[in-house]
């Protein structure tokens, strides 16, 4: 029972004792060790400052791309007042163009007979007026859209009809198949109306008729 009890005493000191032992002192480095620290140290040191310059660099780039970014919008904006200058200059010019143009479109266009007159072969051509009594040769009509032929010292013959102007004209070889001699006589016609004229006679006195004057040039 003794034997047992010490056995017992025995395996509770044995315990106790290696719980109460110090905990293990730490390593102890080796001199390759902290040599190896110290570089890891001075690395860290000096890359500290070559970041610091780095990003230095990268602000300085940044504001000479700003500055230059700068310089060609100003450009930019020197190139467009100019090209708004030379618009206005274009313009002023070209507005002169069209008062020229009407001017010689005017000129071109000439003046109308007033009154039109129609006339034998012995009335003079012209721009008829109360006083010059000019028949006119720039006539058309405005219901067929032709301009009127005339032939001096010939009538109409009586067999004439709207058929016949309308397939032939305005080819005169085809028309003179039905023209009559006849001196002193002047044959007008369209496409859809003839006359034969053998003295002086103010286009307005015949309704039936259409035509115009087309203007002469001066």
């Amino acid at each position: 029972m003794a034997d047992d009890l010490d056995e017992l005493l025995d395996e509770v000191e044995g315990k106790f004792c290696r719980l109460s032992k110090p905990d293990r002192p730490d390593r102890v480095r080796t001199p390759g060790e902290s040599n190896n620290r110290s570089r890891e140290e001075e690395e860290t040191a000096k890359a500290a400052p070559s970041g610091e310059r780095a990003r230095v660099s990268k602000i300085s780039t940044k504001h000479s791309n700003e500055e230059e970014d700068l310089d060609e919008i100003i450009k930019d904006i020197i190139n467009e007042k100019n090209f708004s200058k030379n618009p206005v200059k274009c313009i002023s010019k070209c507005s002169t163009l069209p008062a020229e143009t009407n001017i010689t479109s005017i000129h071109a266009q000439g003046k109308r007979c007033c009154p039109v007159y129609l006339g034998g072969s012995t009335a003079p051509y012209g721009i008829g007026t109360n006083i010059s009594q000019k028949t006119c040769d720039r006539l058309r009509c405005t219901a067929c859209d032709f301009r009127v032929l005339h032939y001096d010292d010939y009538q109409w013959d009586k067999s004439c009809d709207y058929l016949f102007f309308r397939n032939n004209m305005p080819e005169s070889s085809k028309l003179r198949t039905k023209m009559v001699k006849k001196k002193g006589t002047r044959a007008y016609t369209c496409q859809c109306s003839w006359r034969s004229i053998d003295e002086l006679t103010d286009l307005s006195m015949d309704r039936e008729l259409r035509w115009v004057c087309s203007k002469h040039a001066e």
